[in-house]
């Protein structure tokens, strides 16, 4: 698995762990990031609310966020 471009930072309670250990550590947190930023997580976790309406559709949420700004009365909501 290829590591993606971040940096981190991890703090172990081991004093003295092998560097096989700490690549493994690492590998383990990369996976747990990955899933917790993919797209799927994210329209799990947000609706658009569009003036009246609110929804949950991937494509109206896509399309809303691709530009820099949302336009006027409409919101995302994130639901956690």
């Amino acid at each position: 698995m290829t590591s993606p471009l971040r940096d981190l930072i991890v703090l172990l309670k081991q004093e003295y762990m092998s560097p096989s250990a700490i690549e493994q550590e690492v590998e383990c947190l990369h996976e747990i990031l990955a899933e917790a930023e993919s797209w799927e997580s994210f329209f799990a976790a947000h609706e658009l609310i569009d003036r009246n309406r609110i929804t949950s559709n991937r494509k109206r949420i896509r399309k809303a966020i691709r530009n820099v700004e949302l336009k006027p009365f409409r919101f995302l909501f994130n639901k956690n």
